[in-house]
């Protein structure tokens, strides 16, 4: 049965690439790329795939119920993890095919920065690339963002029993802020799939009123909407000049950081939801406090210490500031990674690097199509911490944590110490092989950061205003590895490598 699920899902990569191959043949007619054959071979390869897979499972000796009675919660994990990684392994085919890099390493990096919505790319010639390598590069992060899983529940319910999907579900969706919308989760699949597609064609639509054509307001939608920020130019969204497609990045990759349930809520009226959300009121606040001490840092950090310090990169006026310190802190929380005017934050000094680096590992909300540690993590660990130290002063008296009214409970409590824990380990470690990879300890720090966090930038040689191309590929495979499990927010790979290294015994 696993091989037969995890060959539909390679159907509905084939099935997306398709659609690409076809963008790709309107502009070959239109101006002449020649990326129509290299996306076309991977189409079919990667269909043929998927269609052996399945073949495959019909195979395996078992009848259907059988396959069903013997699915198990740590299939779903296998699951998951495996389509990830092939989604990646397929995904990498037309930049291969095409010239567009000449390695695997280089390939696979590419890939599975795109799916995880990472935005980290070695590409030093993005303006170059034909419409189809563009367009295919947007939609690997739209497809991750929402998620792989998520998406196939919604358009394909082809698996033959509720309770796999909802496994599957929550292999990849693992986050404790993720709400069922409906007791069927397809139902919940599908109307956080409608959401998803109406706020990234509300998000082309006022791309495209901007200095935008209509092809780069498709693809920066949908790598805004999946907070991925890949972009159709090197420069990113400074490539248009324009303020108010600033303001529109800001304000939709904002929109991106928000649990996605709450919009169900506000789109049907369940005000009080949305409006009691506790995450979301950390979440704006966070922002609000991040936007003011980036602006007083524009003010002030020349006074404090001109060594950190290079006034001349900064922006000039207040709006300028206000608008610049907007985009960036939307775009680094929610580990979108997009690059406005004024936005090498190397150039603006060592003061900016810490806030921002704080931003990388925290992430927006959970339910949302951000990365990083997510606020609801950080909301139950504060308050845990708070307790203890209640329960110091109060030895009789029980407290207990409470989220936005709903009590959290021990359980879900010590998952989320455990995450933060194991986090903080494979920080420490994914560093470690960064330096053994030949980064400097600075961008080690950031790199593993950006990773971890499906951030983007790192700094220095890998900073905003740079590429990933020097790295080594040492430093390339830990990072797509740590780009992974970021993404799928750590239990779910470790897990996988626990059932293959362990079998039946764990």
């Amino acid at each position: 049965m696993k091989a037969r699920i995890i060959g539909l899902f390679l159907l509905f990569e084939a099935l997306f690439m398709l659609i690409t191959s076809l963008v790709a043949l309107f502009y070959f007619y239109r101006c002449g790329d020649g990326d129509v054959l290299a996306l076309t071979v991977s189409t079919i390869i990667t269909a043929i795939s998927g269609f052996i897979l399945i073949s495959a499972g019909r195979k395996s000796g078992k009848s259907n119920r059988q396959e069903i009675e013997n699915f198990e919660v740590k299939d779903s994990f296998v699951i998951v993890t495996i389509t990830w990684f092939l989604f990646a392994l397929f995904g990498m085919l037309p930049f291969l095919l095409n010239g567009t890099v000449d390695s695997v390493t280089d390939a696979f990096f590419e890939a599975m920065s795109g799916f995880t919505t990472t935005g980290a790319t070695l590409l030093n010639n993005i303006d170059e690339q034909p419409h189809g390598i563009l367009f295919w590069r947007s939609m690997m992060q739209w497809l991750g963002g929402l998620g792989i899983i998520v998406l196939f529940l919604a358009v394909m319910p082809a698996l033959n029993r509720n309770s796999n999907k909802v496994m599957m579900f929550s292999a990849e969706m693992s986050g404790i802020g993720v709400k069922k919308l409906h007791p069927k989760m397809m139902m919940t699949a599908r109307k956080l799939l409608g959401i998803y597609v109406i706020l990234t064609i509300l998000c082309a639509f006022m791309y495209g009123l901007g200095p935008m054509s209509i092809f780069d307001a498709i693809c920066h939608a949908m790598t805004t909407l999946s907070s991925g920020g890949f972009s159709t130019h090197q420069s990113s969204i400074s490539y248009f000049n324009s303020s108010y497609v600033e303001y529109v990045a800001s304000i939709f990759m904002f929109a991106s950081g928000v649990n996605f349930s709450l919009y169900y809520f506000l789109f049907t009226g369940q005000w009080k939801l949305f409006r009691e959300n506790e995450e979301l009121r950390w979440y704006l606040g966070a922002v609000i406090l991040m936007m003011s001490i980036f602006i007083a840092l524009f003010y002030f950090a020349p006074e404090v210490n001109t060594v950190l310090t290079k006034e001349e990169s900064y922006p000039v006026g207040f709006e300028n500031r206000f608008r610049t310190s907007l985009f960036h802190v939307t775009s680094i929380i929610t580990s979108t990674g997009f690059q406005a005017t004024d936005y090498d934050y190397d150039l603006w000094g060592g003061l900016f690097l810490i806030p921002t680096f704080i931003m990388m590992a925290s992430g927006a909300c959970a339910g949302s199509t951000s990365g990083g540690i997510k606020i609801i993590r950080e909301i139950i660990s504060i308050k845990s911490i708070n307790n203890i130290f209640r329960r110091l002063l109060h030895p009789n008296a029980l407290f207990s944590v409470k989220v936005s009214n709903e009590v959290i409970d021990d359980d879900k409590t010590r998952r989320v110490i455990n995450f933060l824990i194991i986090f903080i380990l494979l920080y420490v470690l994914g560093v470690l092989f960064f330096i053994v990879s030949g980064s400097p300890l600075e961008e080690a720090m950031f790199n593993c950061i950006s990773a971890l966090g499906n951030s983007g930038p790192g700094t220095g040689s890998t900073g905003p205003s740079a590429s990933f191309s020097e790295m080594s590929d040492m430093g390339k495979w830990t990072m797509s590895i740590l780009m992974l499990v970021g993404r799928l927010e750590i239990y779910t790979v470790l897990v996988t490598v626990l059932v293959i290294f362990r079998g039946k015994k764990y």
